[in-house]
């Protein structure tokens, strides 16, 4: 009787290659040969590809401190679909909390709900993950929150990738101070280091997302110390450089009657949503892709014009899509997030269910974001005992003085929240 071990490789390749993304966990853990081979760079190749086949684009959505996998498909003459695929679960089989979540690469940063010391990186194609210890934590308090990227230096080729992790503190606290600290954590040392970023020319919104383009990071942005609306600009991050570019001009002026969002095209171009609202009159909407973005400048050109009836948005400035190839802009509702709504030229517009299955969860989204399956390897720390960078005295002294002047801060905060009454968090 013929084994499925018996087989030849190739034709067990072709085999497990048919297995959807959320079963593959349990196809390594089967045997050593099943791991083996399923790592191996020519099978997952093959995997995504067969996986990906019929898949116009897919979307990790963040609900109720859980990701979840989603696909769009659109063909031509066809109603479009939108197909839950299940739970991302490959999180070392820990019932982690997530908060917030980053993609970069076919890569995505977990920030943690439950304990603040702590972010997980995670490629969900290859079940792997890592682990970052930040060196500091503060509670969710209001006068205290980070933002954060992820990111690469490209050192000859997708395989040669040297992933890095940014995350910076930058906000008014109280008494006319600000606390600014920006600070980069290195995968292939191990090791965190204070960037030199001591009065900034920007001013990056608390609440804004940056968004993943070739390795580096874009948000909105203003001219630091102006009343300058924070939505007419945007910067990027240089993880080759470790370094913020100039403020780039957006193609509109956003003023208080407005709200513009940022979006990427399959990681490859930026997108920008700019809504405009009036008292009276019809809700507007334009997309701008951008056409070459350098060191000192950007080109955009306008992807699609929307007037909306209707008071709500169709396309939510919370998080958007873009299928360049399709014409159509598309996002959930933000007051009916089980809808999802795509729109396109010409008056084209179709509302889809989302459906049942993910019950109660889905009217608790709080993020959504494209997704890209990646062969991009995680690279682990050094073993105990192995070789890691030492902290430079330059580094324990920038990190001391942060440290101390932090903690002057949060006691001032505490002070003054409790002058007014108000809680005072940790």
């Amino acid at each position: 009787m013929t084994k499925i071990s018996d087989l030849p490789v190739n034709l067990v390749e072709e085999i497990l290659s048919k297995v959807p993304l959320k079963y593959m966990r349990a196809v390594r853990l089967t045997c050593k040969e099943w791991d083996t081979l399923s790592k191996s760079r020519s099978f997952s190749k093959m995997h995504i590809d067969k996986i990906s086949a019929g898949e116009s684009m897919m979307v990790v959505v963040l609900m109720r401190y859980n990701l979840y996998l989603m696909n769009v498909v659109l063909v031509v003459n066809e109603d479009p679909l939108i197909e839950c695929k299940g739970q991302l679960s490959c999180l070392d089989k820990q019932n982690y909390k997530i908060s917030h979540v980053f993609h970069c690469d076919g890569l995505l940063l977990c920030v943690l709900k439950d304990d603040y010391t702590k972010v997980i990186v995670w490629n969900p194609y290859w079940g792997q993950t890592r682990l970052i210890e930040c060196r500091y934590s503060v509670g969710p308090n209001r006068w205290f929150w980070f933002s954060y990227a992820l990111g690469y230096e490209d050192k000859g080729g997708s395989s040669c990738r040297a992933y890095k992790f940014l995350r910076f503190i930058d906000q008014f606290v109280g008494y006319e101070d600000n606390f600014i600290w920006y600070e980069i954590y290195d995968f292939e040392s191990s090791s965190w280091k204070t960037l030199d970023v001591i009065t900034p020319h920007w001013r990056i919104n608390l609440y804004e997302r940056g968004v993943s383009l070739k390795g580096n990071t874009y948000w909105l942005a203003s001219p630091r110390n102006t009343y300058e609306g924070l939505d007419n600009h945007i910067i990027c991050f240089d993880f080759t450089s470790e370094s913020f570019g100039p403020l780039l001009r957006l193609p509109f002026d956003a003023g208080d009657d407005a709200t513009v969002t940022l979006s990427c095209v399959r990681e490859e171009k930026l997108a920008v949503l700019f809504t405009h609202y009036e008292l009276e009159g019809p809700l507007e909407f334009e997309i701008w892709i951008s056409t070459k973005i350098e060191a000192e400048k950007v080109s955009w050109s306008k992807f699609l014009r929307v007037v909306d009836a209707e008071f709500e948005p169709l396309i939510s400035y919370d998080c958007f899509f873009i299928d360049e190839e399709k014409k159509v802009a598309m996002s959930f509702e933000d007051a009916y997030p089980t809808k999802f709504n795509i729109v396109g030229e010409a008056g084209y517009f179709k509302k889809l269910e989302l459906g049942e299955r993910l019950g109660r969860d889905i009217k608790w989204m709080q993020h959504a974001c494209s997704y890209v399956r990646s062969l991009a390897d995680i690279k682990q720390p050094a073993a105990a005992g192995g070789k890691r960078k030492q902290q430079s005295e330059l580094e324990k002294q920038r990190y001391d003085q942060n440290m101390a002047r932090l903690a002057a801060l949060k006691k001032l905060s505490r002070a003054w929240q409790f002058e007014r009454g108000r809680p005072t968090g940790e």
